[in-house]
């Protein structure tokens, strides 16, 4: 692969990347782990796609799985967060009430709701790129819809 091949991959995807990998993580120091894992797995694997949704498609799944790779390895089972911790500055949220309802959220269902919401993937699609059947998205959309009520509310608990 040539190297401006690589980088308009990047230019392109990049925002995606980061975000799926940032809802997904919790974190900024972890999301740009995965973010660096799913480029170099890229650019070493120099897969042929046969069109730009194909292409975004297979990101979404790479990444995805690196963030699974990222809690199943033996470095973050022994790892405990510090809660004082400073996190890196982000833009600022369009709505910090929904932000941080999101936060509260499980992961499983921050990827829905991101893919769904953020990206505009149907249930179907999401369900081909998490490897779920669609009754099953559907069901994680409705009961993150829910919690996001109730948070929202401040009826849950924290």
């Amino acid at each position: 692969m040539d190297r401006s091949t690589l980088e308009q991959v990047v230019r392109t995807y990049a925002d995606m990347v980061y975000r799926l990998a940032r809802v997904h993580m919790g974190n900024p120091a972890d999301a740009d782990d995965v973010f660096q894992d799913v480029f170099l797995k890229f650019a070493e694997k120099s897969p042929d796609f046969s069109s730009e949704e194909h292409l975004r498609a297979w990101l979404i799944r790479v990444t995805l799985n690196r963030c699974r790779s990222h809690y199943r390895s033996n470095w973050w089972k022994r790892i405990a967060p510090l809660e004082d911790a400073v996190h890196a500055v982000l833009p600022a949220p369009k709505d910090p009430m929904l932000d941080e309802a999101l936060d509260k959220l499980p992961s499983r269902y921050r990827t829905v709701i991101h893919l769904h919401y953020f990206e505009n993937y149907d249930t179907s699609e999401i369900a081909a790129l998490t490897g779920q059947r669609s009754s099953t998205v559907r069901s994680q959309l409705t009961r993150a819809r829910q919690m996001l009520a109730l948070h929202l509310k401040g009826e849950a608990d924290a």
